[in-house]
C-alpha cells in the first residue's frame, strides 16, 4: 500500500473544487527563500509565486502573488488597489489574519478574501506554484482552474 501524502486545507479546497492540481512537497530545513524552494524542485523561479499580504492606507488587506525572486513594487501594488499606500503586514499579524505563517502564506483558504492581484507575468506559464499553505508543501495550479478557487485580477506588480 502507498503511504497517504499529507493533505493541506488548500489541497482540500482544490479537490472540493474539482481542481487538477500537482503537489510538491520538500524538506523544509532545507529551504529558507522561495528561490530555494524552486531550486530544491528544479521548478523556474519565475513559475514559483510567493504570497505577500499587505495593509493599505486605509485599513484594508491585500494579497499580492509575485515570483519568489522578483519584489513587490509598494507604489504599483498601491495603484493597482487604487490606495494612497500599502505596507506589508508584520509577520506577528498574519496568523490571525489569515491563518497561516510566515512562509506557509496561500492565497487559497484564507481565514477572509481578501483582494487578491497575481502578478502579469503568471500569463506567461501553463501552470504556476505557490505555498499549499503550509511550510514544505507546494501546489501547481493553472490560471483557469485557480479562478475557479479564488477571484484575482493580474497586474504589473514587481521592482523593475
Amino acid at each position: 500500500m502507498g503511504k497517504d501524502i499529507e493533505k493541506t486545507n488548500v489541497m482540500r479546497i482544490l479537490d472540493q473544487k474539482d481542481i487538477r492540481y500537482n503537489s510538491y512537497t520538500y524538506n523544509s530545513s532545507d529551504a529558507l527563500s522561495g528561490v530555494e524552494v524552486a531550486d530544491i524542485l528544479q521548478k523556474d523561479p519565475d513559475r514559483v509565486f510567493k504570497t505577500l499580504v499587505t495593509v493599505g492606507r486605509s485599513g484594508e488587506h491585500y494579497v499580492f502573488v509575485i515570483p519568489v525572486a522578483q519584489e513587490l513594487d509598494l507604489k504599483k501594488a498601491a495603484k493597482a488597489v487604487s490606495e494612497k499606500s500599502i505596507e506589508m503586514v508584520k509577520s506577528k499579524e498574519l496568523l490571525p489574519l489569515t491563518g497561516y505563517i510566515h512562509g506557509g502564506c496561500s492565497p487559497i483558504g484564507m481565514k477572509k478574501f481578501f483582494t487578491t492581484i497575481i502578478d502579469e507575468t503568471a500569463i506567461l506559464f501553463d501552470t504556476i506554484l505557490f505555498s499549499a499553505g503550509k511550510i514544505g508543501f507546494q501546489v501547481e495550479v493553472s490560471l483557469d482552474d485557480l479562478s475557479k478557487a479564488i477571484s484575482y485580477t493580474l497586474e504589473d506588480l514587481t521592482v523593475n
